[in-house]
């Protein structure tokens, strides 16, 4: 039987020492501060990201090196026979299509599985707990990396922002509607569905907010995902982006609603947090493979 590593990036929000304690590894990704290169959980940490942004200071992502990844990679499979690397969406990076390409090296191929299962933050982290498991019962890593590509569509984010700012940045709203939407104080609600990040619902308020995640949540729970919510199969999952007592709050209020789920609760990335600001908060679903 061979031995199947699982590697993520740091996207998934497992920190190195979660890493270390699930037996994987984690790539930091790397981002910029006022032109200054730092690596999630190695260079930089929550508190230190979120002064950083509280001070305006110019913030921006970029992609793992294609060194950083190959390195990664020959490095495990010293005591591994393959190896199954879980990144972000493709539809919110290209670093997934980089990956690809460079587990088409001959010392890679046939031993590296790249997934591209569409997912991001805690449905992202989801999919490496599945992996983990999947990999203890001795499933091969090709058909681990074909099964959770098959089930990436079995998962659901929603999540509100507390300010218009990044998203403007970003270019997913224009100036004039960021203005607007300040001014008149409104919450958008964004859904991650496979590949991409859509607008769900526009609502004034981040009360608003939360419970048309909740209501949106409940639908899925009764649609597309009620055979595993059904099955006891499906996880919920809480994310935040550095307002710990709001993200209690909304933990508390989203048990009241979902009653008998204990829920994963975990800041979103550092790099996830660079497009949407301080004060995020998100609800996410996923099946739990076996």
């Amino acid at each position: 039987m061979s031995r199947v590593a699982v590697v993520t990036d740091s996207n998934s929000g497992i920190t190195q020492l979660e890493a270390e304690k699930l037996g994987i590894r984690v790539l930091p990704m790397p981002f910029y501060i006022d032109g200054e290169l730092f690596y999630e959980d190695i260079s930089m940490s929550q508190e230190q990201f979120y002064e950083a942004l509280a001070r305006d200071a110019d913030i921006s992502t970029s992609q793992p090196s294609p060194a950083a990844v190959t390195e990664l990679w020959d490095s495990i499979l010293t005591g591994y026979d393959e190896l199954v690397y879980i990144p972000m969406s493709s539809g919110l990076s290209s670093s997934c299509e980089s990956a690809k390409g460079l587990a088409e090296d001959k010392r890679f191929a046939g031993r590296v599985f790249v997934v591209d299962n569409r997912r991001i933050s805690v449905t992202q982290r989801q999919s490496v707990f599945d992996a983990i498991t999947l990999a203890g019962k001795g499933v091969p890593a090709a058909e681990i990396a074909k099964r959770l590509e098959e089930t990436s569509a079995d998962s659901t984010i929603y999540i509100t922002v507390e300010t218009l700012k990044y998203l403007k940045k970003g270019g997913r709203i224009t100036p004039v509607a960021a203005a607007v939407g300040t001014l008149l104080k409104i919450k958008p609600v964004l859904q991650i569905q496979g590949a991409k990040l859509d607008a769900y619902s526009k609502v004034v308020g981040k009360k608003s907010a939360r419970k048309t995640m909740i209501s949106a949540m409940r639908r899925d729970m009764e649609g597309k995902l009620k055979e595993f919510a059904d099955g006891g199969k499906l996880a919920l999952e809480i994310a935040y982006s550095g307002n710990v007592e709001e993200a209690e709050d909304w933990r508390r209020e989203c048990e009241q609603a979902f009653p008998g789920y204990e829920f994963a609760f975990c800041p979103l990335s550092l790099s996830v947090s660079c497009h949407i600001g301080y004060g995020a908060l998100a609800l996410a679903a996923a099946r739990i493979l076996d």
